[in-house]
């Protein structure tokens, strides 16, 4: 089906003002920066591979992209090592557990088996060469820029609030390290990874991050080629797996696109060839996605017909 700029526009505006109401939910607490935003900040946005923007609210405000950053990583070392080297390595099957969920380390014998949960993401920044945490943490950075077609900053304050508070990750490196599954030390790892999740984005950049995989991996506002079209399929299929935690079942089922969130709110979802939509409002559920932008998304994939799962 042919989807007209009118009727896309459409969609969005109703998704926004349908789930605007919804008070459900809280802040992230556990880093005190995620704790402070605003819980009345709500943006929505879908890009098309050729560029074209639908927006609705607030999609100019900068949030920490925490999560979400895991899929530009992948995509990053996915480029790096090839899609085998990631299977084998890290793994791609969920994990049925709590996304910094250390039972689920110790039951496969130290392999993560996502790269979307903590323990994988961090096994995938080590896998990033460099001679230095800055030299790795700068290809990483490029990374995200160039998904976003902008230059992409890190936010000192978010980093700040998370060094101080990643205990839980720096237990999970050292367990990666016991079991030979992380491949550069694994503190520095660590610092790498939470950096990842400190940079700044707005909805307006996760619709086009999206629209890049839903486009081939060429960026719509750039026209530049990010990652190779044959790696998209594995990077959708992990977002699948495990891009909303343990939710992402549930998603799958009811909404029937590849996503991915983050505990700053943000969400990510992508009908390949079609069109990216991303939305954003801090307050979480109890598994950690936002749950105006679960609403927003699921509305707008529905209005539009984009389920893949659908005939």
């Amino acid at each position: 089906m042919k989807l007209s700029p009118q009727t896309i526009q459409a969609a969005v505006d109703a998704a926004h003002s349908s789930s605007a109401p919804n008070i459900g939910g809280a802040n992230a607490n556990y880093i005190p920066y995620l704790a402070s935003v605003p819980s009345e900040l709500f943006g929505v946005a879908v890009m098309t591979p050729d560029g074209r923007l639908y927006k609705a609210g607030d999609t100019d405000y900068a949030f920490a992209i925490e999560s979400i950053s895991k899929v530009f990583t992948l995509a990053l070392v996915t480029e790096l090592i090839g899609s085998e080297a990631v299977r084998q390595k890290v793994g791609t099957t969920p994990t049925g557990l709590p996304f910094n969920s250390v039972m689920a380390l110790e039951l496969h014998n130290g392999k993560p088996l996502s790269p979307l949960v903590n323990a994988g993401a961090i096994a995938i920044v080590s896998l990033v060469s460099g001679v230095s945490a800055d030299a790795c943490w700068a290809k990483i950075l490029d990374m995200q820029s160039r998904f976003a077609g902008r230059p992409i900053a890190l936010s000192d304050e978010i980093n700040q609030s998370e060094q101080t508070t990643n205990f839980h990750n720096r237990a999970i490196g050292w367990l990666l390290c016991s079991a030979g599954t992380c491949y550069s030390d694994p503190m520095r790892a660590v610092d790498v990874y939470t950096r990842q999740c400190s940079t700044l984005v707005t909805t307006t950049d996760l619709a086009v991050m999206g629209a890049t995989l839903a486009g081939g991996g060429v960026n719509p506002v750039t026209r530049l080629s990010v990652v190779a079209a044959a790696n998209i399929p594995h990077l959708l299929s992990e977002m699948t797996m495990e891009g909303l935690y343990t939710a992402s079942g549930d998603w799958a089922y009811q909404v029937g696109l590849p996503g991915k969130s983050g505990v700053g709110g943000g969400i990510l979802a992508v009908a390949p060839g079609k069109l990216a939509i991303a939305a954003f409002s801090p307050p979480l559920d109890l598994v950690g996605n936002s749950v105006r932008g679960q609403a927003a998304v699921a509305y707008i994939a529905k209005a539009l017909g984009l389920n893949l799962f659908g005939s």
